[in-house]
């Protein structure tokens, strides 16, 4: 009987052994993958961000995590001490991590992949790798309100690493690995790679580094030395709008001694162009004077620009006809309108003044004259013709398109109040767009910040170019020009002169309002700001400074010489010919663009 009874047990496992190896293997085989297989997703490579000759201002490296099944390491002292000085930890801490007995343990979450490599080659048991990749900001952070920043996740949450998230990010891949329940790879088992991951799309901006950083310099110093809460700098290629640096740099509430050296893959400026290279350089960043600013305020910022925006004034008049340059006006230095006063920023006697010296001294009463014969209607118009109101086009998170006066709003004052910069609110962008116009003889060109994208093999395809169209005649804009020429050679600008160039451009001084709610300005807070473009008689480059409560608190006396400092860098990195009759090297015989400078350059 207990034969049988075995027989019978024998063929019953024997039956099993068929059922589940041979008859249902495939099912219990799958069974089992599924219980160590795992999909693992593989990071893609962000593109990077460069500048306009290929100077890296931020990318993505392939990295390594470090990972350790402690349960598989029979020796954690030892190996702690040999992966010490390549793990770049303590041999101690390490000895600690491989003895915690938890399976699965991240040692070190960004490795290189060259020091990644000599671990693996060590082969120590437990130790495995998982792809990982680490975004760089390289120069000192060098543009970096502009550029942005990318997030714990890899995603860009400001700047241009947000607005181009999608196009840098790339597309992951997929892998299957074998790993143990504890979610580390098994040892000497094959990956079944499924889809390989695509790395991102690269950005070539049009910002040239050199420029940016010496732009960054140049105002930082005057941050210091006025004792400005921040500023920002824009320089802009006048044909193409193609942005050439954008500054946005505050103040920090310590200010130790400036000791910092240029970043390393900035080009050295000439020593005939920059007074930041001659003197010592401001430290911008943690633990300096001025740090980069959080956001990239020249385009998401708006601020009653004052002066300034008389160009609103002497643009919609002389297209109007109701003035030329050489219309005569009684102007004394303060009046009443509609129950409040207004002033000349410094008295005078009354006097006759042309509507070229109104501009030039920046007289706010004479360009309320100007500003009555022209009407309400036309006022407003010019305002929306020169892009105030309306998004600039770059298209940049948190732009701002401004805060202009309608005609349900307008009130008897603002006769005096717009044309001085006090009831519009605009960006600094917007400032330089319309002066740009100007320069570009009354063709408005939209602003750009990127030249091309650059895909993962290496091919380069160019962005459209920018959207054009007039809004200023060209005689009204020759007179315009020859306008603004004088505010640098006699008027309130003479400090952004540059020697041998003629400039053109304006001086603006603004009081600040309250930002609660509250009506009125605060008192003693001031925005300089000065904004013009060079040679003024076939116009390259244009710019604008802006500062945050400086002291001195004008214009031509804050903002006006970084203008010059920077115009004048520029201008000689580009070799630009210098202006008829002021000296230097020969004036160019057919109008010069900066595109046509560059490429003889290169």
């Amino acid at each position: 009987m207990a034969r049988v009874v075995l027989v019978l047990a024998l063929v019953v496992v024997a039956a099993r052994l068929v059922d589940v190896q041979v008859l249902h293997a495939g099912r219990y085989e799958a069974e089992a993958a599924q219980e160590t297989a795992q999909p693992v997703v593989i990071p893609a490579l962000r593109g990077a961000i460069t500048d306009r000759s290929g100077v890296v201002f931020e990318m993505s490296i392939p990295t390594k995590m470090v990972l350790a099944d402690d349960f598989q390491v029979v020796h954690p002292v030892a190996e702690g001490r040999a992966l010490a000085p390549l793990l770049h930890l303590r041999a101690s801490t390490l000895a600690r991590l491989l003895s915690e007995r938890s399976g699965y343990v991240p040692l070190v979450r960004n490795l290189s992949v060259s020091q990644a490599d000599k671990v693996s080659s060590m082969a120590f048991p437990g130790i495995t790798m998982v792809d990982t990749s680490v975004n760089v900001t390289t120069g000192g952070g060098v543009a970096s309100p502009v550029v942005g920043g990318v997030n714990a996740s890899g995603n860009g949450d400001a700047g241009l690493e947000a607005q181009y998230n999608r196009m840098l990010a790339g597309h992951p891949g997929r892998e299957t690995i074998l790993e143990s329940p504890l979610g580390v790879q098994l040892p000497g088992t094959p990956v079944a790679q499924k889809m390989p991951a695509a790395a991102g799309t690269g950005l070539e901006l049009t910002l040239d580094e050199p420029l940016q950083y010496t732009a960054e310099q140049d105002l930082a110093q005057e941050i210091v030395a006025s004792h400005a809460k921040g500023g920002d700098a824009i320089v802009m290629d006048t044909a193409t709008g193609q942005i050439l640096a954008m500054v946005n740099l505050v103040a920090t509430p310590t200010k130790p001694a400036p000791t910092k050296p240029a970043p390393t893959n900035a080009s050295p400026p000439p020593s005939t162009a920059s007074s930041s290279a001659n003197g010592t350089p401001v430290r911008i960043g943690p633990g300096g004077p001025v740090e980069e600013a959080p956001t990239n305020a020249a385009v998401t910022q708006v601020y009653e620009p004052g002066s300034v925006f008389k160009i609103v004034t002497f643009s919609a008049a002389l297209s109007a006809g109701v003035i030329t340059p050489r219309t005569t006006f009684v102007v004394p230095d303060q009046r009443f309108l509609d129950g409040s006063f207004f002033s000349d920023a410094t008295p005078h006697p009354t006097e006759q003044m042309t509507a070229t010296q109104i501009l030039a001294q920046s007289s706010n009463i004479g360009t309320s004259f100007i500003a009555q014969r022209l009407g309400e209607a036309r006022l407003l118009e010019q305002v929306k013709r020169l892009g105030f109101g309306k998004t600039t086009g770059l298209h940049f998170p948190g732009a701002s398109p401004g805060l202009i006066v309608t005609a349900p709003q307008w009130e008897p004052t603002d006769y005096v109040s717009l044309p001085i910069g006090q009831v519009d609110a605009v960006s600094a962008l917007q400032v330089l767009d319309a002066f740009n116009a100007v320069a570009n003889g009354g063709v408005f060109v939209s602003p750009k910040l990127v030249r091309a994208t650059v895909a993962s093999d290496g091919t380069v395809r160019p962005t459209p170019p920018s959207h054009r169209g007039r809004v200023i005649s060209p005689t009204v804009d020759k007179e315009l020009v020859a306008m603004f020429e004088q505010v640098v050679d006699s008027g309130t600008g003479v400090a952004a002169a540059v020697p041998g160039y003629l400039v053109g451009g304006k001086t603006g001084t603004a009081q600040i309002p309250y930002d609660n709610g509250r009506s009125g300005y605060i008192t003693g807070a001031f925005d300089a700001t000065f904004v013009g473009f060079a040679p003024a008689n076939h116009p390259v480059l244009s710019a604008i400074v802006v500062l945050d409560r400086p002291v001195p608190i004008y214009g031509g006396a804050a903002a006006a010489p970084v203008f010059s400092k920077i115009m004048t860098y520029a201008l000689h990195r580009y070799d630009v010919p210098t202006s008829p009759g002021l000296g230097g090297k020969p004036q160019a015989t057919a109008p010069t663009t900066l595109t046509a400078l560059v490429r003889k350059a290169t």
